[in-house]
């Protein structure tokens, strides 16, 4: 019975305050905050799911093995011991022609010859000609035949069924290739692909003993979970086979390990909507724990009347415990409901970036969801409703007694590190999760502190002798209430350093990925221009109206001792680092600094001899450090340098960009070829007339690729908007719960003005004033903090260049008295207008 009567209680409370509006704000901040937090979750569990799916596409089986040489023979064995299924494949880039009689024309092209039962994992899918339907590929290319990229058969003047040439055989356009799904990313990837089959590679003679050939061994189970399981143990064989030193030239790719197609996009575009979504918590439980308060305050009079019909303290206390209980459920179900519906959303902006249709999601989100609404009311909420069981029976008689007191220090510490944890769960990032909870927690200390202080100075400042009868009286309102103040500048402050955070972050993070790949960037690179042809060639790109261009020398050298002590792949243990030292590098030599590359430690010096400049990360791989001297073997001639300067390249950007840089003119007694890149002009025939021109070059066309890129940044900056719409709700959410906390003694005081022969213009510039000058204070607080905060993120986080701009905190003070004026004109515009007996008579009661 004692139970049924708290459930019968609870309900009756919820349908009353329910029909009153009393919980409208607390809803909706639960709600909002569920909201942006599953709409990431459901779609970050499905593109996870998707990318996984897709990976193993991309790699082209379960597991692949890349050599420099056919994979030895005990890796075929290995996987059919394990039940599995293998494909060979082979690939290196060579020079494709057409016929005499069709032109003659010629085009680097990356050949790719392949064996029965490619591919394993994924489906390549084949068009007959321009215009003519997608088709699943059947089999391989038939004998005598090749499937090539559409764009070849444009840049050649050919047509399915004409010749094309590669080395001594001569093969018949069957296909064009519309679908390739492990065409990877490589720089060779750019050239227009060409695809034979394996038999007929022989007959071309282009595979001579000194090739640089890319050979790979896709492995892969049956799709089952024992298959999975077989793949998961060659895997780890394959690895260890590879660390034994053994076998040089070989690497193992897999699911874990595979190509990072614009990982750092992606990974920049998770961490904001992560973000966000955080920010849109946070911001929801400053209102939950406003709203509640209010909410608490208006229920005191009602509580002591329950208090005097006899129900006792835990029964009042277990009503209001029943009643948010059933808040937090309704209003999460349908936040998680919201969130389902808005995550479709992003997988409509972000279609493309996953192949095909993603995965269902799992139940996680849906829990999440739920937990974090129920954390949210009960940790921020309820506390301060829980007091209202302590309120004394006499307060009906005398209305000083029973106000609400500050929450226990150990309910709130709960509470707040129980949301914490939540906070990192959804960051996904712990540098992430600690700057941003960490640097609101802080924020809003010192909001509170700082805010003492100015309510403390301001009744100083004001002179009540000279100053206006409507600012004395907004002083003195503050000033009266100063708990209040300290914590209505502080939420206000909290909400706006959101906003400003995320509006400051949005813009130069989506500024940054804008200069990464300009509408302006480079779609062409040309690679081994001759000396003697540089001023010719730099002639027929302005002839043609190119006007920009990146013009660097090219240089090849092999890193062959640091400090004087020689290196080999052997010294690292990191596949990368021996990979890099295994090979020759791309070297270069300008005296000015390239204006696309950054110096972040050293100094770049113009025309200093025997020093060089490093690409930062590949320093990280390799250990070098400043002050460090590289000895490169350049053709057999040995040359020696200090380092001078690190350098941060973006490798997205699709400029020339080096590992090594001399800050010279040139380097003596080396061979030098040049490289080009630039944007082609529209003019028909440009791309052909410059390779016969000049037929030894290599010109790598990026127009696709760079397309592609673009495409994937509008996506995401889309995406990155349509959630910021959430936080920019809460915020106002915030804004509105911090100024209606009073409104009940806000509307007393007036009334007492009123009755003393105060004007309602007077009170109304009175309530103005008050707002502005909150709000003012809050903006110009959060707006110093949020330029603190947004540096810390761009910096270790974001890995962008954060601008700190000086007026920030101005039009954030200006932005945040505006806010605040309007939400308190919004929220309050009713209070002015009662009848003054009627407000007056209810303060009585």
């Amino acid at each position: 019975m004692h139970g049924s009567s708290v459930w019968t209680l609870g309900l009756r409370n919820l349908w009353r305050d329910m029909r009153a509006g009393e919980l409208r704000l607390l809803i909706v901040a639960v709600l909002l905050a569920v909201a942006a937090l599953t709409s990431v979750g459901f779609f970050a569990d499905r593109l996870q799911a998707g990318l996984q799916r897709d990976a193993r596409q991309l790699l082209g089986g379960d597991v692949v093995v890349v050599s420099d040489n056919p994979a030895p023979a005990a890796f075929v064995e290995q996987a059919k011991a394990q039940g599995l299924q293998t494909v060979a494949t082979s690939s290196f880039p060579t020079m494709a022609r057409a016929a005499q009689e069709r032109g003659g024309n010629i085009k680097l092209v990356a050949l790719k010859s392949v064996d029965q039962g490619y591919p394993l994992r994924g489906q390549v899918s084949l068009s007959s000609g321009p215009g003519q339907a997608e088709q699943p590929a059947q089999g391989i290319p038939a004998a005598g035949t090749v499937w090539v990229d559409a764009p070849l058969l444009e840049a050649l003047g050919l047509k399915v069924g004409d010749a094309l040439l590669l080395g001594d055989g001569s093969f018949t356009v069957s296909h064009t290739i519309v679908i390739e799904p492990d065409k990877g990313a490589g720089f060779m990837s750019f050239a227009p692909r060409v695809m034979i089959n394996s038999a007929d590679l022989p007959a071309t003679r282009l595979v001579q003993p000194a090739s640089r050939i890319t050979y790979r061994l896709a492995v892969a189970g049956d799709g089952s979970r024992s298959g999975d399981a077989a793949a998961q143990r060659y895997l780890a064989w394959a690895q260890e086979q590879a660390k034994s030193g053994n076998i040089h030239g070989l690497r193992i790719e897999s699911l874990e390990s595979g190509r990072p197609e614009m990982r750092q996009t992606l990974d920049r575009a998770e961490k904001f909507l992560s973000l966000v979504a955080l920010l849109a918590a946070l911001l929801s439980a400053v209102a939950v724990a406003l709203a509640a308060r209010s909410f608490a305050n208006s229920h005191l009079d009602a509580s002591a009347m329950l208090r005097v019909l006899g129900q006792s303290q835990r029964r009042i206390a277990g009503a209001y415990t029943v009643e948010f209980v059933l808040v937090a459920l309704a209003a999460s179900a349908a936040g998680v409901l919201l969130g389902w519906a808005v995550h479709h959303v992003f997988v409509w902006l972000l279609a493309g970036l996953v192949e095909s249709a993603l995965p269902a999601a799992s139940i996680w989100p849906v829990l999440f969801g739920m937990g974090m609404g129920l954390t949210l009311l009960l940790a921020f909420g309820l506390p301060p409703v829980l007091q209202l069981a302590q309120v004394p029976p006499l307060r009906v008689m005398r209305r000083d007694l029973g106000a609400l007191k500050p929450a226990s220090l150990l309910v709130l510490a709960v509470g707040v590190a129980g949301f914490a944890a939540l906070l990192m769960v959804v960051s996904r990032d712990l540098t992430l999760g600690l700057i941003a909870v960490g640097g609101f927690a802080a924020a809003a200390l010192v909001f509170a502190g700082l805010a003492w202080l100015g309510v403390k100075l301001l009744r100083r400042v004001v002179n009540e002798s000279t100053a206006p009868r409507w600012l004395v009286l907004a002083t003195r309102q503050i000033s009266a209430r100063p708990v209040y103040a300290v914590v209505q500048v502080s939420s206000l402050a909290v909400g706006l350093l959101a906003l400003v955070l995320l509006v400051l972050l949005r813009t130069d993070l989506i500024a940054s990925w804008r200069q990464a790949t300009p509408a302006n960037a480079p779609n062409r690179f040309v690679i081994n221009v001759q000396p003697e042809q540089a001023q010719d060639f730099k002639g027929a790109l302005a002839a043609a109206g190119v006007q920009s261009y990146d013009w660097f020398p090219m240089i090849r050298g092999r890193l062959i001792a640091v400090n004087g002590k020689e290196v080999s792949p052997e010294d690292f243990s990191e596949d990368r680092a021996k990979r890099l030292v295994d090979r020759e590098f791309n070297l270069s030599t300008t005296p000015a600094q390239p204006e696309h590359n950054q110096i972040v430690a050293g100094q770049w010096t113009p025309g200093e001899q025997g020093t060089v400049s490093v690409e930062d990360g590949i320093a990280k791989t390799l250990g070098l450090k400043l002050g460090d001297t590289l000895r490169f073997d350049i053709g057999g001639e040995q040359n020696e340098a200090r380092i001078t300067s690190l350098r941060k390249v973006d490798w997205s950007s699709m400029r020339a960009n080096f590992f090594v840089i001399y800050p010279v003119e040139h380097l003596d007694n080396v061979a030098v070829t040049y490289l080009a890149a630039y944007r082609a002009p529209d003019a028909p025939g440009f791309d052909n007339a410059l390779v016969n021109r000049f037929p030894n070059i290599t010109n790598v066309d990026l127009t696709s690729t760079l397309a592609q890129v673009q495409r994937v940044m509008d996506q995401v900056i889309r995406a990155v908007e349509f959630l910021f719409g959430f936080t920019l709700a809460a915020g106002l959410v915030v804004l509105f719960a911090s100024v209606t906390g009073t409104r009940e003694e806000r509307a007393r005081e007036y009334a007492i003005m009123r009755a003393v022969g105060a004007r309602a213009s007077l009170l109304q510039q009175v309530q103005s004033a008050e707002l502005a000058g909150v709000g003012l204070m809050a903006g110009f607080l959060a707006s110093c903090v949020a330029l603190a905060v947004g540096w810390a993120l761009a910096r270790w986080v974001f890995d962008f260049e954060w601008t700190v701009l000086w007026w920030v905190p101005l039009v954030g003070a200006l932005a945040g008295a505006l806010l605040a004026w309007l939400a308190g004109w919004w929220a309050l515009r009713e209070v002015l207008q009662r009848p003054v007996m009627s407000t007056l008579r209810q303060a009585a009661e």
